[in-house]
């Protein structure tokens, strides 16, 4: 929800691709989701944002280890 609420968030349009970054990072953070700023794409163009975010959670099960990806993206045109 909050990557859908920035993207279409009409003051994104003015923001850095840095700033846009940062707050998804901050965000991530502050749910315990192990978010970096390299896991964080944004693609702005004249009436579009694009934030796409790739995350891993590795997870150690009694038998064996998986990593689930996560891919969660929002786009506002």
């Amino acid at each position: 929800r909050y990557l859908n609420a920035l993207a279409h968030d009409p003051a994104s349009a003015h923001r850095s691709t840095d700033l846009l970054r940062a707050l998804v990072v901050d965000k991530a953070a502050g749910m315990g989701i192990p978010v970096r700023t390299g896991d964080v794409h944004v693609t702005q163009g004249p009436n579009s944002t694009k934030i796409e975010v790739l995350y891993v959670i590795h997870i150690d099960l009694p038998v064996y280890t998986v990593d689930l990806h996560f891919r969660p993206s929002a786009t506002a045109q």
